[in-house]
C-alpha cells in the first residue's frame, strides 16, 4: 500500500511517500502526483522518501517521470529521505541519482531550490 501526503509551499510542491512504491501501486502515484505536476505545470519538488519501505524499479521509473516533467518546467526535482538501507540500494544502483540530486532533508531541499 502506498499513501502520498503533499503540501504546496512556496512554489515547491513537497510529496511524501509511506509504504511500497512498486508496480502494484505506482499507478497511485500517477494519477495523483504525476497529473498534478502536469495538469498546473509544477516547477519545483521534493520527493520524500523517509517512510517508503520497498521500491522496484517500475516506482523508480515513476520518479524518474516526475523528474522529466520538472526539468522540461524548467524546475527542479530533488530527493530526501533515503534513510530506509532496502530504498538506497535499489536507488543507488539505478540510474535516478544521475538526475535527481539527494538532499538530507526537506529543509535542505529548500534551500537548494531557493537558491
Amino acid at each position: 500500500m502506498l499513501d502520498i501526503n503533499y503540501e504546496f509551499r512556496k512554489g515547491i510542491l513537497f510529496i511524501r511517500l509511506t509504504g511500497v512504491l512498486n508496480k502494484n501501486t505506482v499507478s497511485k502515484l500517477q494519477n495523483e502526483v504525476t497529473d498534478m505536476i502536469k495538469d498546473n505545470g509544477i516547477r519545483n519538488v521534493v520527493f520524500n522518501v523517509e517512510e517508503l519501505n520497498v521500491i522496484d524499479i517500475k516506482g523508480i521509473n515513476s520518479l524518474l517521470d516526475n523528474y522529466e516533467l520538472c526539468h522540461n518546467n524548467n524546475g527542479i526535482s530533488l530527493l530526501c529521505g533515503l534513510k530506509n538501507s532496502l530504498v538506497r540500494h535499489r536507488i543507488e544502483n539505478s540510474r535516478l541519482l544521475r538526475y535527481m540530486n539527494e538532499t538530507s532533508d526537506e529543509l535542505s531541499a529548500f534551500n537548494i531550490i531557493n537558491l
